[in-house]
């Protein structure tokens, strides 16, 4: 009896991974994978409000990782003052410098001075000089340095929990007084925490160094020369 031809083989079926919506599978340039794994990286860093497995929002990393390449911010906290110091990067031959301005009056008894990306400074103190005015046409008194800082926290922090934005790039030293004249200097980072500190060191390739500086040769009671002093050896440490 005649017999029909056998089927022809069927195509091998490929492997497909699952991936979180909104990603793209690994590029070969992100190196090879193990057959039937998926790039960890590509699925969490895409989307900002997407935890990693280990608890990591990888678009606040990335801000930071911003600030980390800008210019280092140096501030110390004296008996009366504040000291605030900025690194001063070369600047092109025909471009005027006193155009690039890293440290900005927030107030009149407030100045701030950050590292990161300039243009998202330029928001975030925008930001935070309407809300001073506000808070002195409605309070009729001027706001605190801890108010400011927790407002500029509180931004901050809506940039990293909701889809359709990126978190601000930028890591500020917010400086002035309290209403007993006692100075202040508080941090606010891209996460959206805010502290207050005695001398601290952001930005720069060289933080670490800075503030192992810092911690060394800081004192309590330190004067404003011996401040500014302490401000301009730190940021020596960069070169």
């Amino acid at each position: 009896p005649v017999r029909p031809p056998p089927p022809p083989p069927r195509p091998p079926r490929r492997r497909s991974c699952a991936r979180a919506p909104g990603t793209r599978p690994s590029l070969p340039s992100e190196g090879p994978r193990a057959p039937g794994s998926c790039h960890i990286m590509s699925r969490y860093d895409r989307a900002i409000t997407v935890f990693s497995p280990d608890g990591n929002l990888f678009q606040v990393e990335y801000a930071m990782e911003a600030v980390r390449r800008g210019a280092t911010t140096v501030g110390v906290r004296g008996a009366d003052c504040v000291i605030l110091g900025v690194e001063r990067k070369a600047v092109a031959n025909l471009q005027d410098p006193r155009t690039i301005r890293k440290i900005c009056k927030v107030d009149d008894h407030l100045t701030l001075a950050f590292s990161g990306l300039t243009a998202d400074a330029r928001v975030l103190v925008n930001k935070t000089r309407l809300e001073c005015q506000s808070y002195r046409l409605t309070c009729e008194d001027a706001p605190t340095v801890e108010y400011v800082a927790r407002f500029m926290a509180k931004t901050q922090q809506r940039y990293t929990q909701r889809g359709g934005v990126r978190p601000f790039g930028v890591s500020s030293m917010l400086a002035g007084f309290s209403p007993d004249a006692e100075p202040q200097l508080w941090l606010v980072e891209p996460s959206g925490t805010f502290s207050a500190w005695r001398a601290n060191a952001i930005g720069g390739r060289n933080e670490k160094a800075v503030k192992e500086f810092l911690v060394k040769n800081w004192a309590a009671g330190l004067d404003e020369a011996a401040s500014v002093r302490l401000t301009g050896k730190a940021l020596l440490e960069v070169v």
